[in-house]
């Protein structure tokens, strides 16, 4: 951990792409000190264990500096910031950071904050996207997808297209072209069908150096080439412009800047994009990134360091939520700690208790549950109702959580089609880190607040849908940024947690709070055993019963279950017979004919008289 000197001027820029990593050390009279190469740095592949290795092995090889800031790639929300802010004050401490992604210090290496009119960077290198900011701060950025769903116009969908081109013409024409030779040649390969193995495992970087022959090709004048160099600008300039059109009128001067080296490295390919952009945007101007964009990030650094800019503001994100104190609880946790954190003082000897008698422990400890969950009932009761009448209003209900509590609303929601014949639609989950976190934990998912909001918003939530959002502490930040997102758009909210110590701003207050006092759990922090038991009977009681109330019980049978295995099938048979009073062969008959709806073959039977 690097400690600033009193005496420090230096400026530090970092630079964290996708293919390498560039740092500049700078003095105050803008001279360079230093300039350090490492390796690639995406924050979304990194994490933040490695972030901070690769941030301690830059600062052993640089000076102490006065102020830092870093553009990563990967970076996105306020959230990915704050992250990478706060591991990087872990190595450099006591010293102003400032933390973005690559494109806002592509934006300053082009000359600070665009002051007379808007200013778009359009980057291509190995991948792409456009970065645009107007003069009172606005920015909109498009692309960035990476390149399975986006990088249009980049090195690797140069690369792509090329692959793609050369075998077409070798399928229709039976002719191998002199682009395909480069690319066999390039990759050491000894003949096309070698490219389908090739392909499979090579890199994004593997595939966007065969660019460098598309280019070579179509300096040689080759058609192939040169038709998909063509394309790919008209895609680059179409997202420029787009870009453009969103901070700016039409008929307006945007200012475009090119950066990335294959828009650097191929003025050819750069003055295609250029006139693609000026038929699209005749008032363009456009300048020439004459340093690296790494200086972006000297510039931002230095400008932290003398106050000129607020991104160097000392107010971090604001903690949405703040426990009360209890002194008297300091025998088992910092009265800081949600009941969820602290120790409890019946298992401190749990390493040493014997099988029997740790069993005997738990389920003492699981049989408080029932009883802290009907203290919540009134709470409860009303969630329910708003469930039902959103139900009957063609709304849908919507759990989110992040990792034991996120893949308990996934289990409650998967059981609902077989179960109740819902549409997959009407009761859905949300889990912070998506499809993976469902089996495997998505290190720093939980903390993207911006990524719980998206979720929402992406989900098309509106006034007629229920959000319930579950964690057990109370804190999950993802959690909390779904659950002011829905509350935004009008939507019903509600917060299943375990911290009675809980305070929530007005303004952020759930309309419904489900908070049973369950105490700490044996294993100290480990939510997945009273705190997940207690969540999932408050589940099977929000939809069971909802469900009931929809009409899709009667008694205690299920008549809209999904008979789709031979076990629900009997299932149907014997709550048909049962309802019916006919055998079991006329309700296997009738419900086949049915289509295996059990209401309709009720509904049918319930007409004939018993044989």
């Amino acid at each position: 951990m690097r400690k600033r000197s009193q005496r420090s001027n230096i400026y530090l820029g970092i630079e964290c792409g996708g293919t390498r990593t560039v740092a500049i050390a700078v003095d105050t009279a803008g001279q360079l000190v230093k300039r350090l190469e490492g390796g690639p740095a995406n924050w979304r592949l990194l994490g933040n264990d490695g972030l901070q290795k690769h941030l301690n092995r830059l600062a052993k090889a640089l000076p102490a500096p006065a102020a830092v800031a870093i553009g990563m790639a990967g970076v996105r929300g306020d959230d990915d910031r704050a992250q990478v802010r706060t591991v990087a004050e872990g190595v450099w401490r006591n010293v102003p950071i400032h933390t973005s992604h690559d494109l806002e210090t592509a934006l300053w290496a082009a000359g600070g904050s665009p002051e007379k009119m808007p200013r778009v960077i359009a980057l291509s290198g190995t991948g792409s996207c456009c970065y645009g900011r107007s003069p009172n701060g606005t920015t909109v950025k498009i692309g960035g997808w990476g390149h399975i769903l986006g990088d249009k116009g980049s090195g690797y969908e140069i690369g792509l297209r090329a692959l793609k081109a050369v075998v077409f013409y070798l399928d229709r024409d039976g002719d191998w072209t002199e682009l395909g030779q480069r690319i066999l040649r390039a990759t050491q390969l000894n003949d096309p069908e070698q490219l389908i193995a090739w392909v499979q495992s090579a890199t994004k970087d593997q595939v966007a150096a065969l660019a460098l022959e598309v280019f070579e090709s179509a300096r040689q004048r080759d058609k192939i080439a040169r038709d998909i160099l063509e394309g790919a600008a008209h895609v680059l300039a179409k997202d420029a412009v787009a870009c453009a059109r969103r901070l700016a009128a039409k008929g307006r001067p945007v200012e475009f800047v090119f950066a990335g080296s294959v828009l650097q490295k191929q003025p050819a390919f750069a003055g295609r994009v250029r006139r693609a952009i000026k038929e699209r945007w005749p008032k363009a101007a456009f300048k020439k990134l004459t340093r690296e964009t790494a200086w972006g990030a000297v510039e931002l650094a230095r400008q932290g360091r003398t106050g000129v800019s607020p991104v160097f503001s000392p107010n971090r994100n604001s903690k949405l939520l703040e426990p009360t104190q209890k002194p008297k609880d300091r025998q088992n946790a910092c009265p800081t700690l949600s009941p969820t954190e602290q120790r409890n003082p019946r298992s401190m000897r749990l390493d040493r208790l014997s099988v029997g008698d740790a069993v005997e422990l738990m389920l003492s400890e699981d049989a408080k549950i029932p009883a802290a969950i009907r203290r919540e009932r009134e709470p409860i009761e009303k969630l329910i109702d708003q469930v039902v009448r959103s139900f009957k209003r063609g709304g849908r209900l919507f759990y989110v959580g992040a990792g034991t509590s996120g893949r308990l609303g996934i289990l409650d929601v998967s059981e609902c089609p077989p179960t109740f014949r819902t549409t997959p639609e009407m009761v859905q989950g949300i889990i912070a880190g998506g499809q993976t976190a469902i089996w495997s934990a998505v290190e720093g998912a939980e903390d993207d607040s911006s990524g719980g909001a998206q979720a929402i918003r992406y989900r098309g939530i509106s006034k007629n849908d229920v959000v319930v959002g579950i964690a057990a502490s109370g804190r999950t930040p993802f959690v909390w940024g779904a659950l002011r997102e829905a509350k935004a758009r009008h939507a019903r909210t509600a917060l299943i947690c375990f911290n009675p110590n809980l305070q929530v701003r007005r303004e952020d207050k759930p309309g419904i709070t489900i908070c049973p006092r369950i105490g700490p759990e044996v294993l100290t922090g480990s939510t997945r055993l009273k705190a997940g038991t207690a969540t999932k009977l408050i589940l099977n009681m929000i939809t069971t019963i909802a469900m009931v109330r929809l009409g899709k019980v009667i008694s205690n049978l299920m008549v809209d279950l999904n008979p789709s295995n031979v076990k629900l099938r009997d299932r149907a048979t014997r709550i048909v017979a049962t309802l019916t009073e006919h055998s079991m062969d006329d309700s296997r008959t009738t419900l086949e004919r049915e289509r295996w709806n059990v209401k309709r073959a009720v509904k049918w039977l319930k007409r004939e008289r018993p044989r």
